[in-house]
């Protein structure tokens, strides 16, 4: 068998309902007694596949421990290079998982055993490698991303039609390592008070697994190297990922090399500069770079990620919780001069440094937390103070990790119980869970982006109808907000529209209407004008940010770290705003206050609760809305429609209307009777101003497009 050689197969479609695959658990637990076990020829028990994807260890492996539950079972651990898993992945994701896969292998061939390489897609390896080895099990990890998903739902769709000589399709056995020790995740509340309140019992890890020995007549395959596996992700898009390049340029360079011409060229139309086909040599991401040092843990001497496997980890995770012990050892000190460098600010250092490996699995979750807390431990007698941790390191490493635990659980749980009127699906972006909702069956491609402190539900009255007009809509929870998760990063306008580009090109994947509200507008306008081909309009709802005539240049400030203060400002804003939040809610909506109803608010308030909604906050008093409007209406250079609450308490929207006809020529401006958003509060005369407006755009015929995600 050369699983190397099998070819890249076509993208199958997404099945029109997402079907539950996972037909058994385990969390941490032996599953399949020796009665239930599929049986081979002479009594011995059919081999079992254990699929690596985001679990890269041996070490605290639910699925490996279920494996080898039964000591007559052959154990064939796979891993395949599927390019929809890896599809998200930056060049410097794709060296780490080089590197963790190296280590992988190397303990896996210390126990005599070895990891198995496919290449292509998942559904193609699998059912090649089961038949060779007559597998009749097949241990996998829980996923919530839907591109994952997709890709086990085709999996299993073609076990479930392949044909066995040796009988049945092998049972998929999916598991997971959750930090908290629960029974029933439908249960798990989504208020992260009352969850805490709930106060659940810590999971153990488990032991690292001893596998048996892998003998079975089998080419292994092998590990690609940077630039090959690079190469067989470009070879394999399709024409609609053209885009692709577009994500290698931040917003940042953009701006910046902007501002640099139009100082040269004072007075003069806007530069061509920032369009998408002038500046594909601004690089943002381009993998680990530098020199090379040997017996480190990190790729290279610029590298602020931990590299490698298990072991090499938790040395580094043993080494970043003694950050203030100091220390003789040379590689600990090496990572302690990167948390200085990783620490943009208080506690942020912890997901730079370990994050990727978290995210692939070299480590659990519940491992990182068990190792971080008895190290506190140890510093205390044994005992956990109640007054807080002994040192900042610990406090940045438990923060983190209890925050990465419960963004997982929020998305686990939105894919077993359903919450309102909108299937929810999960897309990953830098390592962050993301919520996000699709609708509709043809027609043009929408994409609804809410304001400051709301989320995708806020659209609750225009999703479904304007896909009922022709359209398919997709809505999405900005980072930092609702239910989507909400990372210890410096926020700013430009960091939500380099995650608007990327969720255009990596999910909706062709041209959309960017409709947006309050400061979600704004971010909309950068996108749209800082890359333009991914718009085809551009819709304003009260939208934040200002005209400036006669604009001859675009401040363009440099990021900062908050400071004590904004942090405590943060903190009493929202309790001023749990407090008073209804009767604010209210000024906004002057015409309806009916719309100002418990869901509403109590989403808010759930929100407002979870760890990292104090970060988010403080950047209100960090925000730069110095880019004009009109500025980024030039550089996009479409069709664009401002529909304006006359009423909105937040903006002087007569000066604002009047500025956009004087400077916005342009522009199609529409007034309404609401406040400062419109979309909820009047949702009917919103719905049919947007579904003319799009009628109106023409839209040149586009050729045969990639399935969306």
């Amino acid at each position: 068998m050369a699983l190397l050689a099998l070819r890249l197969g076509p993208l199958l479609p997404a099945p029109p309902q997402r079907r539950r695959i996972l037909r058994s658990r385990c969390r941490g637990r032996i599953v399949a007694s020796n009665a239930t076990t599929p049986v081979g020829d002479g009594g011995a028990a059919a081999a079992a596949v254990v699929w690596f994807k985001h679990d890269l260890r041996i070490d605290d492996h639910p699925g490996l421990s279920a494996a080898v539950a039964d000591p007559r079972r052959p154990i064939v651990p796979l891993y395949v290079f599927d390019r929809r898993i890896l599809a998200g992945y930056s060049d410097k994701m794709l060296e780490l998982l080089l590197f963790a896969l190296k280590d992988l292998k190397m303990a896996l061939k210390s126990q005599e055993s070895d990891l198995l390489i496919g290449l292509g897609n998942a559904e193609d390896v699998l059912l090649k490698i089961v038949n060779e080895v007559q597998a009749g099990l097949i241990f996998t990890e829980e996923e919530v991303e839907y591109r994952v998903c997709n890709v086990l739902a085709n999996v299993e769709s073609s076990l479930s039609n392949g044909s066995f000589s040796w009988g049945s399709p092998p049972k998929i056995v999916a598991w997971s390592a959750p930090l908290y020790d629960y029974k029933n995740l439908e249960e798990v509340s989504t208020s992260h008070d009352q969850f805490l309140k709930t106060k659940l019992p810590m999971a153990t890890p488990l032991a690292a697994t001893a596998l048996p020995a892998l003998n079975l007549e089998l080419d292994t395959g092998f590990l690609p190297t940077l630039e090959e596996l690079k190469g067989f992700l470009k070879d394999s898009r399709t024409p609609e990922d053209t885009w692709f390049p577009l994500k290698n340029m931040s917003a940042r360079s953009i701006l910046k090399r902007t501002v640099s011409q139009r100082m040269i060229k004072t007075n003069t139309t806007l530069s061509t500069s920032s369009n998408d086909e002038n500046i594909e040599d601004i690089p943002m991401d381009s993998g680990a770079s530098g020199r090379r040092i040997m017996n480190s843990m990190f790729a290279s001497e610029n590298s602020l990620e931990v590299r490698g496997g298990t072991d090499i980890t938790l040395d580094a995770l043993a080494a970043y919780l003694r950050y203030l012990e100091g220390t003789g050892n040379a590689s600990w000190q090496e990572l302690h001069d990167k948390v200085r460098l990783a620490e943009t600010r208080d506690g942020a250092s912890f997901y730079t440094l370990f994050g990727p490996a978290i995210q692939l699995g070299v480590i659990s979750r519940r491992k990182a937390y068990n190792d971080t807390i008895q190290y506190e431990k140890d510093r205390n007698a044994g005992f956990l103070s109640p007054f807080g941790y002994s040192t900042a390191t610990v406090k940045a490493a438990v923060d983190a990790i209890c925050s990465m635990e419960w963004y997982w659980l929020l998305a686990s749980k939105s894919q077993v119980s359903v919450e309102g009127n909108c299937p929810i699906r999960i897309w990953r972006w830098k390592g962050y869970l993301v919520q996000y909702t699709f609708v509709g069956n043809e027609g043009p491609a929408v994409l609804l982006v809410h304001g400051f402190g709301a989320f995708l539900e806020h659209f609750r009255d225009n999703i479904d109808n304007i896909a009922d007009m022709g359209h398919r809509v997709w809505a999405i929870t900005l980072v930092g907000f609702g239910k989507s998760e909400k990372p210890n990063v410096n926020y700013s306008e430009l960091f939500w529209s380099e995650f608007l580009r990327d969720f255009i090109i990596d999910v909706v994947r062709e041209p959309v209407h960017l409709v947006g509200n309050s400061i979600g507008g704004y971010i909309c306008a950068i996108a749209a004008g800082l890359w333009p081909s991914l718009a085809m309009s551009l819709v304003l709802l009260n939208s934040a940010g200002s005209v400036v005539p006669n604009y001859s240049f675009v401040p363009l400030s440099e990021e900062r770290r908050t400071s004590w203060l904004s942090k405590l400002q943060a903190q009493l804003l929202l309790l001023f705003l749990r407090s008073r939040l209804e009767g604010i809610l209210k000024e906004y909506y002057p015409t309806r206050t009916g719309r100002v109803d418990k869901p509403l608010v109590d989403q808010i308030i759930r929100a407002s609760y979870d760890p990292g909604a104090v970060t988010v906050l403080e950047s209100v008093f960090s925000f730069n809305l110095s880019i004009p409007l009109n500025f980024l209406f030039d550089s996009f250079g479409g069709k664009i429609l401002v529909i304006q609450g006359m009423k909105d308490p937040l903006t002087k929207s007569e000066a604002f209307v009047t500025m956009l006809r004087e400077h916005c020529s342009k522009v199609q401006i529409r007034e309404l009777n609401a406040g400062h958003a419109p979309h909820d509060e009047v949702p009917d005369e919103v719905n049919t101003l947007l579904c003319e407006w799009m009628k109106q755009i023409e839209v040149k015929p586009a050729p045969e497009k990639a399935k969306a995600i």
